[in-house]
């Protein structure tokens, strides 16, 4: 009996649970696809009035297929092979300075003049190894004819061209640092223009003590061999090769000459990440200086990276980047992106855009408020 009553109590309340939970679901209301997605962290949708969207420019995202035009900054400068560094060849004290910076020179021309006791020293050296040197040869004459002739002996013929060879060794030697002083008398010595050119800079006065391995005197440079070196950002390096046709910008001279890339440095700065680029102009300008300000203006290919315009991304709490995209129903999603370089109004899409996707690219403000709305 007792059992029995037993299971009817639990069948009873078995019933009235059943009960329950049947109101429970009949009562609780359908939820929507956008409540859905706003629940479960889905993608946030926006829906806008068909007067409101007339207000909104719609785009596929996707790369251009344009030409594009690369435009760095540059400068004019000398080739390597048309500057030269003077310095001095012996210890000494400026004497006189004979040019001007600014002054066009020949090759050997008088630049400037020191006084020196290593330059009179060395013209003293070669002096009496040449006199030790015709001595020699006419000691070593004298024996090859008396050991002709039967009276000599050829041990002192011997060692008469032993002391011939060591004389024309020390003479060679004399006769080449003498070389390095040049022509002249006493203790001046002359600093010549190695090649012709422009004096560029002057950086010693009359009087100042100069030596050998010091700074530069002066500096030369060949006016017609000059080059436009551009600086390339390291993320434009592969849309560019060597022998690719430019244009240079002079602003001084108010004109624009063809050139074409000739090499690269083998190095990006660390600093401004970017890395030289040298060019050949393609004629001769006048008027042309080292030092003049330059563009370089490069035609190269189409970036065909996805980019987007900077006006369809929007900037959220500091940091994160979002576009709206226009769904296949109608709706607008905010869509997060990763952004990379931007250039010439559009900005390229690392990640969270496919080519073709139709976005927002005027108007995305007006479906940011929408969206603020629905928070």
């Amino acid at each position: 009996m007792r059992k029995s009553l037993f299971f009817l109590a639990f069948t009873a309340s078995l019933a009235m649970l059943a009960s329950v939970s049947g109101c429970d679901r009949k009562q609780a209301p359908p939820a929507s696809a956008e409540a859905k997605g706003a629940s479960g962290g889905g993608p946030k949708l926006v829906q806008l009035a068909a007067a409101q969207k007339q207000f909104l420019t719609i785009e596929p995202a996707g790369a251009s297929q344009a030409g594009d035009a690369l435009t760095l900054p540059g400068r004019v400068t000398f080739r390597p092979q048309a500057q030269s560094a003077v310095g001095a060849a012996v210890t000494g004290r400026v004497s006189a300075v004979l040019v001007r910076a600014g002054e066009v020179v020949k090759a050997g021309a008088a630049l400037l003049t020191i006084d020196s006791a290593d330059a009179a020293a060395a013209r003293a050296t070669l002096d009496q190894a040449a006199s030790r040197l015709t001595s020699a040869e006419h000691l070593f004459r004298r024996q090859v004819e008396m050991v002709a002739k039967g009276v000599g002996l050829e041990s002192e013929r011997q060692e008469a061209e032993a002391r011939l060879k060591e004389a024309r060794s020390e003479h060679e030697r004399a006769r080449h640092a003498a070389g390095l002083i040049g022509a002249g008398q006493g203790n001046r010595y002359t600093v010549r223009a190695p090649a012709d050119g422009v004096v560029m800079a002057i950086r010693v006065s009359v009087g100042a003590t100069v030596a050998p391995g010091g700074e530069a005197l002066l500096e030369l440079g060949d006016p017609n061999r000059l080059q436009v070196v551009g600086q390339v950002p390291e993320g434009d390096l592969r849309r560019i090769a060597i022998g690719q046709e430019a244009e240079v910008e002079l602003p001084a001279l108010a004109t624009r000459v063809a050139a074409r890339v000739e090499s690269f440095s083998p190095r990006v700065d660390p600093e401004s990440r970017r890395a030289q680029l040298y060019l050949a102009l393609a004629k001769k300008t006048d008027g042309l200086r080292a030092g003049m300000l330059a563009q370089v203006i490069l035609h190269v290919a189409g970036d065909e990276s996805l980019s987007v315009p900077v006006a369809a991304v929007l900037i959220k709490d500091g940091k994160r980047r979002v576009v709206y995209v226009e769904r296949a129903d109608g709706n607008f999603e905010a869509r997060e992106v990763q952004i990379g370089r931007n250039r010439d109004g559009r900005v390229v899409i690392l990640q969270g855009l496919k080519a073709g996707e139709r976005i927002v690219v005027r108007g995305a403000l007006l479906l940011d408020t929408q969206a603020e709305q629905l928070l």
